[in-house]
């Protein structure tokens, strides 16, 4: 924890780390999950599944006005940051803050990462997983 930055951990699920910076508080459970639940809306274009059930939101900051989202790619040489990005904006829009997406690349995400319903969605899709 740094100062006038409290994060709320989520220890032993696939729930990303959300954090507000706002003034040393924690984010309700609420606003974590609308944040979250938001973000199921920003599909990844090449597999067919939200974010979120992939594993690609390593965390959430709030901080004021601004939205910080710390994502990853399944692959550093995806072309479609852009695309995810205004998804992302779209998706949080209700939000009346601020989006910034920080593309991070530690941990390299893997298929460890994907949840059960995400698990579930590609094999629908036709994905062995």
């Amino acid at each position: 924890m740094t100062a006038g930055n409290e994060t709320v951990q989520v220890p032993d699920t696939d729930a990303p780390n959300v954090q507000d910076a706002g003034e040393g508080t924690e984010v309700d459970q609420e606003l974590q999950e609308e944040l979250i639940e938001a973000l199921k809306d920003v599909i990844d274009p090449e597999l067919g599944v939200n974010v979120v059930d992939l594993g690609l939101i390593y965390g959430v900051n709030v901080d004021g006005q601004i939205i910080t989202i710390d994502m990853t790619l399944t692959s550093a040489a995806c072309p479609l940051t852009d695309v995810l990005e205004e998804q992302a904006n779209s998706a949080l829009e209700e939000f009346g803050r601020e989006v910034k997406i920080n593309w991070v690349w530690m941990p390299p995400w893997g298929p460890d990462k994907i949840t059960d319903d995400g698990r579930d969605q590609l094999r629908m899709l036709g994905f062995n997983v």
